[in-house]
C-alpha cells in the first residue's frame, strides 16, 4: 500500500500543467462529479471561449532587462498576498474530495500566502475553514429571500476572521448544465441506477463517501431541504428581485472590503463603483450560466477603462497558464482568480494536488515575468500585449 501510494504521488509531480492534473482528475473521479467540475452551460461557448481566447492575445517580450529579481507580492481588497492570484469560491468541495475538500484547498492557499474565498455552499463549517487559513480569506455570498439567513452568515464570518466579502450576482436562477442532467447529477450525488455503474467504477472514491459526513452545505446545515440537492435549494431560495438597492444593503451590512462578482458590462461596473464596490470582479460564471457571452479576457478592457482605477479589478474564467495570468494583469486586471485550476487538483490527489496546481501557476509566473522583462507587477503593461 505505501508503495503504490509512494508511486502514486510520483505521478502526481508529472503533471507540469493543469491540463495534467486535469486529466488525473478525470481518471479519479465518477463522471458525473467530473463533468460537475468540467462542464458548463447549454452548448458550451462560454466555457470554452474563456480558454480558447487568451491565445489571440500574445505577449511581446523586452529584452536585455535585469531580471534577477521578480516581485510578485501585491495587495488586493486591503489584504496582501504572494502573488495577484485569488482562489475562486466553489461550493461544496468536499464532493471532489470527500475527506479534505474545503480544508485541503484552503490549507493550500495558506501555504502559498494567497486569498481565499469560501462560498456560502461550502460542505465545511466557516468556523473550521477558518482556522486552516490564517491568511487572506473572503467569504463569498448571495441574497437569499430570508435576509435573517444573509446576516447570521456574514456575523459568522466577521466573527471567523474573514476580512472580504464577495457578492456574486450573476446567478439569479441556476444555468442549464446539460451535462449535469444527463448524468442525474445531484448534490450531494445520489446512488441510482443511472448512476450507480459511474460509482462502482470508482471504488475509492465510492468507499471515501461511505466513510465521510453527508455532503450538504455546512452553514445552513440545520435547515430544512426538503429532501431535494443543493441545487434545488439555491431556486428555491434565491431573491430573484435583487437589485442595486439590495448590494447596496449588503455593503452596509458587512462594513468591510466588498467585491461585487459577476460583472460583464462597463455599465454595470459603473453601478457597482456606486453601490460602494472596493472590487469589481469580471466574471461569467466560468460558462455556467448564461451561455455564448464574451469571453472575460475580451471584457477586461473596456470595463477596466469604465472603472479608471476609482476600484480594483479581478477576472476569472479559463485561466490555466502564467502567461494567462500576465495578459490579464496587462489589460487591466488587479489580479484573477482561478476555479476549476485547482478544483482539477483537488479532485486528483487532494490537499497535494491543490498545491501542485498552485505551484505551476505562482512558479510560472516569476518565470514568465522574467521571459516577459518585467521585474514588477507594475511593469506588466498594455505594451506586453499584442492581439490576433
Amino acid at each position: 500500500m505505501g508503495r503504490n501510494r509512494d508511486l502514486y504521488f510520483m505521478s502526481l509531480f508529472a503533471a507540469h500543467n493543469i491540463s495534467d492534473l486535469r486529466r488525473m482528475a478525470k481518471r479519479r473521479l465518477p463522471r458525473m462529479v467530473f463533468d460537475y467540475i468540467d462542464g458548463g452551460s447549454d452548448d458550451e461557448r462560454t466555457l470554452l471561449a474563456n480558454q480558447n481566447r487568451f491565445a489571440d492575445y500574445s505577449l511581446l517580450h523586452r529584452v536585455l532587462v535585469d531580471v534577477s529579481e521578480i516581485e510578485t507580492r501585491t495587495r488586493v481588497m486591503g489584504d496582501e498576498m504572494a502573488a495577484p492570484l485569488i482562489l475562486s469560491p466553489t461550493a461544496a468541495q468536499r464532493l471532489f474530495h470527500p475527506r479534505e475538500g474545503e480544508l485541503a484547498v484552503a490549507s493550500a492557499a495558506a501555504r502559498y500566502n494567497l486569498a481565499y474565498g469560501l462560498s456560502t455552499l461550502s460542505s465545511t463549517p466557516i468556523e473550521t475553514v477558518a482556522g486552516a487559513h490564517t491568511g487572506p480569506k473572503w467569504f463569498q455570498v448571495y441574497v437569499w429571500k430570508d435576509r435573517d439567513l444573509v446576516l447570521q452568515s456574514l456575523e459568522r464570518a466577521r466573527s471567523a476572521g474573514f476580512t472580504g466579502l464577495i457578492l456574486t450576482v450573476d446567478l439569479p436562477v441556476a444555468g442549464h448544465r446539460e451535462r449535469d442532467l444527463y448524468n442525474h447529477f445531484s448534490i450531494p450525488p445520489k446512488i441510482n441506477l443511472s448512476t450507480i455503474g459511474q460509482a462502482l467504477s470508482r471504488p475509492g472514491y465510492l468507499l471515501d463517501m461511505a466513510l465521510t459526513p453527508r455532503i450538504a452545505p455546512a452553514q445552513y446545515i440545520d435547515m430544512d431541504l426538503q429532501g431535494e440537492g443543493i441545487m434545488a435549494f439555491l431556486n428555491r431560495q434565491f431573491d430573484r428581485s435583487l437589485t442595486w438597492e439590495d448590494v447596496r444593503w449588503m455593503k452596509e451590512a458587512w462594513s468591510g472590503a466588498f467585491a461585487i462578482k459577476g460583472i460583464a458590462r462597463p455599465d454595470d461596473a459603473r453601478r457597482a463603483l456606486d453601490a460602494g464596490a472596493d472590487a469589481v470582479w469580471i466574471s461569467n460564471h466560468g460558462g455556467r450560466q448564461l451561455d455564448t457571452g464574451p469571453a472575460t479576457i475580451d471584457l477586461l478592457p473596456a470595463i477596466s477603462t469604465a472603472v479608471r482605477g476609482q476600484a480594483e479589478i479581478i477576472l476569472d474564467g479559463g485561466i490555466r497558464r502564467s502567461t494567462d495570468i500576465i495578459k490579464a494583469l496587462a489589460l487591466g486586471a488587479d489580479a484573477v482568480a482561478v476555479g476549476r485550476a485547482y478544483l482539477y487538483g483537488l479532485g486528483a490527489a487532494g490537499q497535494a494536488g491543490v498545491e501542485r496546481a498552485l505551484g505551476l501557476l505562482t512558479e510560472g509566473l516569476v518565470r514568465d515575468m522574467a521571459l516577459c522583462g518585467a521585474c514588477t507587477l507594475a511593469e506588466i503593461t498594455p505594451d506586453l500585449i499584442r492581439t490576433r
